[in-house]
């Protein structure tokens, strides 16, 4: 009889070492996570809990050929994560973007969202939902959008292989969602409730999970399901700037500085100094509430009438909803520069206009809310089957769809356009002094001048048909070569009802709205936003459903953007080789694998140019190929190495032949469907050290030679320079008014596209720890340990950004400058990331804290002559409390954010000026999980 030397790959182990912890725990030698000394001889060790999981996560990465991290079944449930991307970040090299106060997004090794595939049993996809501006319409994966009980395991894959899915540069993570057939035999059931209580919005909200199972005695026909179900409120609280810019001001200190739209003939220094200064574009605290409903739901099929077959079914759906509602005061000062009178400034040595005195400004009272909906479902079958002792079949057929649905997008805004006694001071960047005056609280003050709704739609689909063969050649060589085909669709549109009270209803004379009244409003207080003594912190705000009643809003047409109106379909075929080999060199064991990945990818994009619907097609091939070995110096310690070339293709945005306006920043934006994928090749080395049982402590450092990097490029001009007809202005916004009114028409827009840039290079190094302390003792210090690990991250891209604005007094303007050359890392990049968690588990009860930190770091070029914006740095502390009563009860207690971390934006890298600084609280879980 041959014997076997099966193919088990990262995920299958994940699966393996999780099944009877994702279904409810079994107890039995044979369930538990293996040996991490890999010895032979050693004996199952039985451990429950924490530590289990932990020890199964470590086995998965020991046993994989290429570089692998993971998180298994009871890591993920029984830790205080909302959602996937919580949980990822505790993986070396993993950091998250948040939204709402809770993980959305994830970075690898510095590479932003975009550069990760993500693959949902097997099969890949993108799930999209919503942030603070719009829908997601990128490639990269909004996590948020699934319940982390939904899932039993997550294999994060670091080095490339042929027989993993091209187009990633940073990492492929694998979403499992269990499998009956390792669970035992009978009827199992899981159930979880908890209360989740924060300390801003006082309220306590429920959050439910359940799992049952039932698998036949033979362990020969399996079928599982789960639901996880969470409705609850956050409030975010802070301010916002809306980013900095210059401009000229009516007077500075009594003396006149503009005549219309340009400088008096001889400016004062005083009115120049004030008009190259940057000052806040829309300077405002507010509140925005988010009202979530979250639900999913899986089940599997698996059945297994002879060792050599299985067959598995999985199906998976998830509906995220949410409500988000704000609340603003502030001040239009942008395109509203040349009415204003600024006295009492102050310019700091960064050339900010941090403090001022303001007169005859507008101010703005602000009533948002947006409905929206996403709903996610994948299906897919794949079938393993062995064809004698030395070939198997493997078999994948699925399909995944994900919908984000904005039908409600509105905005009302109440006007008062020639306020007097408003100040602001930026001395303290991070929590400024606004002051409005007493009128901010008088309905009559005002007048209803502006309604908006822009309702949209998103789609992405996927389908995929794979399949591979393997030949096991001899006991340490196997042969693999497969073939896949994948079709991606994104299609999205955008629709808008938007008016100036005075275009849709008649107005009186010297008026720019409807008279506003206390029927028509709300008194809105602030509550607690970091804000220092002093500071304005309630106004009039419309009521949403007496505004919306009072215009007919909903009943107006909603006008179809044709810049928003877009679309691609990718197909991506192609096949794979790779021999997997295991062998000595100097008497020291190796194993690993080479070979080459073909993809072909043929690409349609869609969209408007110029008033006509336009489809413009290519295509482009790939040869991809790959290499990972491991050295066995002793049984402990594993010395890794990989080389291989990657790609990532354009984000979907950039690959449409149409474009879009923003009216409020002046910047046209247009797609370029030629635009290159990211190419780029990685070289990777670790050594990996399991000094004993449950425990490792490793070293790993990677490096990316990016060859091909689109880049955006950005021209400054005229709107009679770009040949773009009017009617693509919306009454009512700053450019219409500027353009079409006349009040500028020299203003000058940015003109903004992305082309194939000449490349980056990435490279970093990464720590890890984990040591349980029954590595060096038996008594009562066995049940603690701790996890940590640290990634430090380099790269330089050579960027080309236009700064400030200068005065010219040729041409009595503010013209601009010849743009800079910068040397900055990627986008979304931190230099340093690092995070440790401190536990107790004795199987009974068990308690741990979290820390995790993200060093600041740039995600765009900016605008408004900034020189880059981003993020300041972060850090979030969680725990968990947890005690076992039976083999069946156990309760529990969670806190997030304990430190409630406020999430800072600059804008300008180097005068660091305020975008925006809010906060979301604390939040506490309390509850019982049931299992049976």
């Amino acid at each position: 009889m041959r014997k076997h030397v099966k193919r088990i790959s990262p995920v299958k182990c994940a699966l393996m070492a999780t099944s009877a912890i994702a279904l409810p725990q079994v107890a039995q030698a044979q369930d538990s996570a293996a040996d991490p000394t890999g010895s032979p001889d050693a004996e199952a060790i039985i451990v429950t809990g924490y530590r289990e999981s932990l020890a199964a996560a470590i086995n998965v990465k020991r046993e994989s050929i290429g570089a692998v991290d993971a998180i298994v079944a009871e890591d993920i449930a029984k830790f205080p994560d909302q959602n996937l991307a919580e949980s990822l970040q505790r993986i070396p090299g993993i950091s998250i973007q948040r939204d709402a106060g809770e993980g959305r997004a994830i970075t690898v090794r510095g590479l932003g969202a975009q550069f990760t595939r993500v693959r949902l049993n097997g099969m890949e996809t993108i799930a999209t939902s919503t942030d603070g501006a719009s829908a997601n319409r990128d490639r990269a994966f909004d996590f948020n959008v699934f319940a982390s009980e939904l899932f039993s395991s997550i294999v994060v894959h670091k080095t490339a292989e042929a027989a993993l899915d091209e187009g990633s540069l940073g990492a492929v993570v694998d979403l499992n969602t269990g499998a009956p057939l390792g669970g035992k035999a009978g009827f199992t059931a899981v159930a979880s409730a908890q209360g989740r209580y924060n300390d801003l919005t006082k309220d306590v909200d429920p959050r439910l999970a359940g799992l049952v199972a039932w698998v036949n005695e033979d362990h020969t026909f399996g079928v599982s399901a789960s639901v996880a179900w969470s409705d609850y409120t956050t409030k975010e609280l802070g301010n916002n700037s809306v980013r900095w810019a210059q401009a000229p001001f009516r007077s500075v200190n009594g003396e006149t500085c503009m005549s219309g739209s340009n400088f008096v003939t001889t400016p004062s220094a005083a009115c120049i100094e004030v008009a190259e200064a940057f000052h806040p574009r829309i300077p405002r605290y507010g509140l925005v509430n988010h009202d979530r409903e979250r639900l999913g739901a899986t089940g599997s099929i698996q059945w297994e009438p002879t060792e050599d077959t299985k067959l598995s079914v999985d199906g998976l759906y998830s509906r995220f909803k949410e409500n988000r509602d704000e609340y603003w005061g502030e001040v239009l000062l942008r395109s509203n520069e040349r009415n204003i009178d600024v006295s009492n400034y102050v310019i700091d040595g960064d050339n900010n206009l941090i403090s001022a005195d303001l007169d005859n400004v507008y101010v703005r009272t602000e009533r948002y809310q947006r409905e929206s909906q996403t709903e996610f479902y994948q299906i897919s079958a794949k079938l393993e089957q062995r064809l004698g002792e030395t070939l198997k079949v493997n078999l994948l057929a699925g399909t995944s769809k994900s919908q984000a649905d904005i039908p409600v997008e509105t905005t009302l805004a109440y006007d008062n356009r020639d306020a007097t006694g408003y100040s602001y001071d930026y001395t303290d960047m991070k929590s400024p002094l606004l002051t409005f005056g007493d009128e901010i609280t008088d309905p009559t003050a005002f007048q209803f001048a502006e309604f908006r709704d822009r309702p949209s739609y998103l789609t992405n689909k996927f389908k995929t048909f794979s399949g591979d063969l393997d030949w096991e050649v001899s006991d340490d060589f196997t042969m693999m070569v497969g073939g896949f085909y994948r079709q991606f669709d994104f299609a999205t549109e955008g629709y808008r009802r938007d008016a100036n009270y005075c275009s849709a209803f008649t107005c009186a004379s010297g008026t720019y709205g409807a008279p506003v009244t206390a029927e028509l409003s709300d008194i809105f207080e602030l509550g607690d936003a970091g804000q220092p003594s002093g500071n304005t912190n309630a106004w009039v705000v419309p009521n949403l459903g007496a505004g919306t009643d009072f215009v007919d809003l909903y009943s107006r047409e909603a006008v179809l953007q044709q810049g928003e109106q877009r679309d691609v379909t990718e197909k991506t075929m192609g096949g794979w080789f790779m021999a997997q080999f295991e062998s000595e060199i100097f008497g020291m064991r190796m194993n690993g694998n080479a070979g080459v990945r073909y993809a072909k990818t043929k690409q349609s994009s869609s969209g408007f140019t110029d008033g006509t619907y336009v489809t413009v097609k290519r295509d482009y091939d790939d040869f991809l190929p790959s290499f990972n070995v491991n050295f066995f110096p002793t049984d402990n310690v594993i010395v890794r190495g990989a080389i291989a070339k990657v790609i990532t293709r354009p984000t979907l945005g950039s690959l449409t032949p149409g474009g879009s306006v923003d009216q409020f920043n002046f910047r046209v934006s247009s797609g370029n469907p030629f635009i290159d994928p990211y190419r780029a090749t990685t070289y990777d080395a670790a050594v990996e050290w399991y000094f004993a049982p449950g425990a490792l402590a490793s070293v790993a450092v990677f490096a990316k030679d990016i060859v091909s990097f689109p880049i955006s490029t950005s021209l400054q001009g005229t709107w009679a320079d770009s040949g773009l007809p009017t009617s693509l202005l919306t009454e009512g916004t700053p450019a219409y008014n500027a353009i079409v009114l006349g009040q500028d028409p020299n203003r000058e827009f940015e003109f903004r596209t992305t082309g194939n840039g000449p490349g980056a290079n990435l490279k970093g190094v990464e720590l890890s720890l984990q040591l349980p302390f029954s590595a060096f003792t038996d008594g009562f210090a066995r049940n603690f340990g701790v996890l940590a690990n640290l990634t430090l991250v380099k790269s330089d891209v050579d960027y080309t950004v236009a700064g400030a604005l200068a005065y010219d007094p040729v041409t009595n303007k503010l013209v601009a400058q010849p743009a800079g050359d910068y040397v900055q890392p990627l986008l979304g990049l931190a230099k340093r990331s690092w995070n440790g968690t401190a536990y107790y588990d004795d199987g009974k009860f068990s308690v741990r804290g979290s820390v995790a930190y993200r060093s600041g770091y740039n995600d765009s070029t900016s605008g408004n002559n900034n020189v880059f914006e981003g993020y300041g740095s972060s850090l979030n502390v969680d725990a968990s409390l947890r005690y076992k009563f039976t083999d069946y009860l156990e309760l529990s207690l969670e806190g997030t954010n304990l430190t409630d971390n406020y999430r800072y934006r600059f804008t300008d890298l180097a005068a660091n000026r305020n975008y925006e600084n809010n906060h979301y609280g604390r939040t506490f879980l309390f509850g019982a999980r049931f299992s049976y």
